[in-house]
């Protein structure tokens, strides 16, 4: 049973509760926020990441130096060209859901409920 306990990270004594709280502070600034949405359809590079969010190129790269740092992005090199993606599928789950939570703070059916009623 002890072992079972151990194993599992969502409990309130998991090892990883403090890291958790860095990777939100991380996720706690709009143009984060912005880049991870901007890449949850593919690679970027700077450039390109820096028209869609409406940051300078040189902003939009110290964001990304950071959150590479955190390992929510990574890199591949394409000739000069660094081109960044998400790292896994759960920075781009974070930030729907966070996106969820805000469309639920304004009241009424929020529009991914919406959707889904849609589809059933």
């Amino acid at each position: 049973m002890n072992a079972d306990k151990k194993s599992c990270t969502l409990d309130v004594d998991s090892q990883y509760v403090e890291l958790a709280v860095e990777i939100f502070a991380m996720l706690a600034d709009a143009t984060r926020v912005r880049i991870i949405l901007a890449l949850r359809e593919g690679e970027m590079a700077v450039g390109a990441l820096a028209e869609v969010v409406e940051k300078s190129p040189a902003a939009v790269s110290q964001h990304l130096a950071k959150m590479r740092l955190a390992r929510i992005v990574s890199t591949r090199q394409d000739g000069t060209k660094v081109m960044y993606r998400l790292a896994n599928e759960h920075a781009r789950q974070l930030v729907a859901d966070a996106i969820y939570q805000a469309e639920h703070a304004l009241g009424g059916m929020p529009a991914h409920h919406r959707a889904d009623q849609a589809t059933v």
